[in-house]
């Protein structure tokens, strides 16, 4: 009990000492916490939406799972209208009607403009049915009862200021429909996102299925007292087998929750791996704070030894004081964890996936996992301070306070780091040596913990050098104040370096991926430059396949030369040596190796396109030891079984369709129905000689009707690509923006607790002459010098880190090393500012001390 008031007691009298150390346990707790109730909510969402969408029993074709092939021609597999008539007849069915849906379809308003999601939730067309009014119910209008009549859900409706009576267009692979609203339907449950609308049942049919009496799938109630489980035998009994795959509710919400949860899994473990980040930027904050709190107690801490206190007493004091940090810490974080999540739901919800507060879930696990992690991170890193506390001898009562003992670095710590930092870099280099991508992805891992732990134990070692050269460049020129700045940063290398690491840790992240993103764009850039023959890219950015009646406008255009078409096909590739894999391959006209110039192992690229004939890569043909004059066995998918010889074998060097095998579409038609024959993902076109800007203009005309696919000439798809890897270099950044604010409050604690430990010695100072705007402006030169230590630490090994990366890079095509100094010298800049804003609290602290009273101090 005396252990627990004597711990209670200095953690209030610290309390201002603690509140930055405890908004690093918030932040770090808040993010985990967050990222916890924000992935529980989606599934709380998708659970209610799936509960109330599932019907007792489904019945669908088997094909339709993850049928790919179908994806491609536009021609999903169906169920004939005498299937519904046969699952009536089952025992113990209440009612079962048929469903026609699909997301290979765009809708547009009377102004061509996509009235879908802008990304992520799909676009559904479908026709209406019994079981759709379980989740939404007509609030305007009338369900469609004809071709010329669809129905809107109400969030796209509202998003796209859609009235009753407004035109749609439905773009489908089977031909455009024209539509009027005829309704709006309101969700009952929360719509994560989805732009639904509705067909009548026949026009659904031909323009979704491409013929009347088919559909997607059945969906079967149960009469009364009858389970689903029965349901489904008695359904399967009297459809009598076949290829179905016929699934309870249960079942169907299992596997739409499992699905969710592999699209989340993503981003949940993202998320918590930068509040890991967090929390080890965190540990720096919180073994500086009670370091220096145990040594400004050196005295305090030696009369208890003096009076009886044992070493754990004293040992358990510290450690309880960072139990209540934790816990306070941890508790501020759960409840501002809730708020990030409902801040989260808002960022979604502005790029389309719309989530509710009324789904709000906070689960009993959330809060308990916050307050574990905030916890026992915050004892483990005060453990080591509180064993220096009960090593404190009761002699230490006759010392002066607040004179710390182990200001320098341990020559075992520096012999320690340097074996790190070595080991590191070692395995970093390892990396640029192999030659399978599996085995350096192991060497980069190993090289960035080990050099990052290296760094982090040699940084006392390094604070020396580096802050006496960054005082020679920057703070000599500050005179005596600059030098006293100098001399208070190396007083303690120990405190400046771990101060210096916590912020190392995030830039260097920083710096290592813009790197990778540099050398990416520049490698895919000069790629293209290389390899592209063609003048334009038709594409959608969704990813939908070109529709026939767009492709048909597109080839209406003026000044094109040609236009070459590129479609993916499935078939299992057997070999010689006995392997047969399903395989991705890809069908083009022969112009394509105009088009898209490929480097050449054997052969030449136009020979893949001679009839009955097929490229493959370089490394499949050393793996399978295929050699030009091979034949290949390939049984297409939806098609008959074909043999291709293998006339010509690409280079794997470049990053552009890699390793991809080549036929002609000739070739492809030749064994594949053309009802299963895919649809373009690709056009490339080519202007006529000196037609360029008119072709250019042309193509975008013909595609006016159809907004979801996007004409791009070269320099426009290098900005895309740019933009792309951009967006998604922000988004990590400001992620890793939590963890440079954690490490900032780190410096701003460290100068705080710095200006407490030296009041004498500023009272001093400030009688001897020493001004308030001289004391205020060594402070801050201090809070500078330590900032630019940690970003030259971190910059330094962020580009080691993204040089490694890149060369991992360099074995899928991506060769070119890019360096981006600007924005490695901004973050540097940068840095500066961020010691300055740092250093504005303790340095108006310190201005404002009485000179008296601090010289007084003891």
């Amino acid at each position: 009990m005396t252990v627990f008031k004597t711990s209670l007691r200095n953690f209030f009298a610290h309390k201002g000492r603690m509140a930055l150390s405890a908004v690093a346990v918030l932040l770090s707790v808040a993010f985990v916490s967050g990222t916890l109730v924000f992935t529980d909510t989606m599934n709380t969402t998708f659970d209610k939406l799936f509960a109330v969408t599932a019907t007792d029993v489904t019945v669908r074709p088997a094909e339709s799972d993850g049928d790919e092939a179908a994806e491609r021609s536009g021609k999903p597999a169906t169920l004939p209208a005498a299937a519904l008539e046969k699952a009536k007849s089952a025992e113990g069915v209440k009612f079962a009607e048929g469903a026609v849906n699909s997301m290979a379809v765009t809708v547009v308003n009377a102004d061509n403009k996509d009235v879908g999601p802008s990304g992520g939730p799909p676009t559904i067309v479908g026709n209406w049915t019994e079981n759709d009014l379980k989740s939404m119910e007509i609030t305007s209008g009338n369900a469609p009862r004809g071709p010329t009549e669809i129905m809107v859900d109400a969030d796209t409706a509202e998003k796209h200021k859609l009235e009753l009576g407004d035109e749609l267009r439905a773009i489908t692979p089977n031909g455009d429909v024209r539509t009027r609203i005829s309704g709006i339907a309101s969700f009952k449950v929360t719509n994560p996102g989805a732009a639904i609308f509705h067909l009548d049942t026949p026009t659904a049919q031909r323009a979704l299925l491409g013929a009347e009496g088919r559909f997607s799938y059945l969906g079967i109630t149960a009469a009364d007292g009858v389970s689903n489980e029965t349901l489904k035998k008695n359904v399967a009994d009297a459809l009598g087998g076949g290829k179905l795959t016929i699934k309870t509710a249960e079942e169907a919400t299992e596997e739409g929750r499992d699905e969710i949860g592999k699209s989340l899994d993503v981003l949940k473990y993202a998320m918590l791996g930068f509040a890991g980040i967090a929390f080890l930027v965190g540990i720096f904050l919180i073994v500086n704070t009670f370091s220096m709190l145990v040594a400004q107690r050196t005295r305090e801490i030696g009369l208890m030894r003096a009076i009886g206190s044992s070493r754990k007493q004293v040992n358990r004091s510290v450690l309880v004081e960072a139990l209540f940090l934790g816990v306070v810490g941890s508790l501020t974080g759960v409840a501002a964890g809730v708020g990030l999540a409902v801040g989260l739901m808002k960022i979604m919800g502005s790029i389309g996936m719309e989530l509710s507060t009324d789904d709000l879930t906070v689960k009993w696990t959330t809060p308990a996992v916050g307050l574990a992690l905030g916890v026992v991170v915050t004892v483990l890193a005060a453990y080591v301070p509180a064993r220096r506390a009960g090593r404190v001898s009761p002699m230490a009562a006759l010392r002066d306070a607040g004179t710390p003992a182990d200001g320098k670095p341990g020559w075992v710590r520096a012999a320690l780091g340097l074996l790190l930092t070595g080991a590191g870099a070692a395995a970093l280099l390892a990396t640029s040596q192999t030659e399978k991508a599996a085995e350096g992805s192991l060497y980069l891992g190993v090289g960035v913990l080990l050099s990052l732990l290296g760094f982090i134990v040699i940084g006392p070692l390094l604070a020396g050098f580096v802050v006496r050269a960054l005082g020679a460049l920057v703070l000599r020129a500050f005179g005596p104040v600059g030098r006293m700045a100098e001399r208070n940063a190396l007083r303690n290398p120990r405190r400046t370096g771990a101060t210096g690491a916590a912020l190392m840790i995030g830039l260097a992240l920083v710096a290592c991926l813009s790197v990778v993103g540099a050398s990416m764009v520049a490698s895919a850039t000069d790629e293209l430059d290389r390899s592209v023959g063609a003048d334009f890219i038709v594409q959608s950015d969704s990813g939908q396949r070109i529709v026939p009646q767009a492709e048909k406008a597109l080839r209406q255009a003026d000044g094109i030369d040609h236009i070459t078409r590129s479609r993916d096909v499935l078939a299992k590739v057997s070999t010689g040596d006995g392997s047969t894999a399903l395989e991705s391959i890809v069908a083009t006209d022969p112009s394509y190796a105009r088009d898209l110039r490929r480097e050449m192992v054997e052969g030449e690229q136009a020979d893949a396109y001679r009839a009955d004939s097929i490229s493959v890569g370089e490394d499949y043909a050393t793996r399978h030891k295929v050699e030009v004059g091979d034949t290949l066995t390939l049984a297409f998918e939806k098609g008959r079984t074909a043999r291709l010889k293998v006339t010509a074998i690409t280079s794997d060097g470049g990053s552009m369709d890699q390793g991809v095998k080549y036929i002609s579409i000739a070739t492809a038609e030749k064994y594949i129905p053309a009802e299963h024959m895919p649809r373009d993902y690709m056009l490339l076109a080519t202007a006529k000689d000196g037609q360029t800007e008119q072709a250019q203009a042309s193509l975008k005309a013909s595609l006016a009707d159809y907004p979801q696919y996007k004409v791009r000439d070269q320099t426009d798809y290098k900005e895309g690509l740019q933009e792309q890897i951009d967006q998604l270099l922000n988004i990590i950044y400001g992620l890793l923006a939590l963890a440079i604010i954690v490490a900032v409050l780190g410096v701003v604690n460290t100068l705080a607790l710095s200006v407490v430990e030296r009041t004498r010695e500023i009272g001093l100072m400030r009688a001897i002459g020493l001004s308030r705007r001289q004391l205020r402006r060594m402070i801050r030169l201090e809070s500078v010098v330590i900032a630019l230590f940690g970003a030259l630490l971190g910059l330094a090994l962020g580009l080691g880190w993204g040089t490694a990366a890149q060369q991992l890079l360099a074995l899928e095509g991506l060769k070119l090393l890019e360096i981006p100094w600007p924005t490695i010298a901004t973050v540097f800049i940068a840095s500066a500012f961020v010691g300055l804003l740092a250093a504005l609290v303790p340095a108006f602290r310190a201005g404002r001390m009485n000179v008296l009273n601090a010289i007084a101090t003891e």
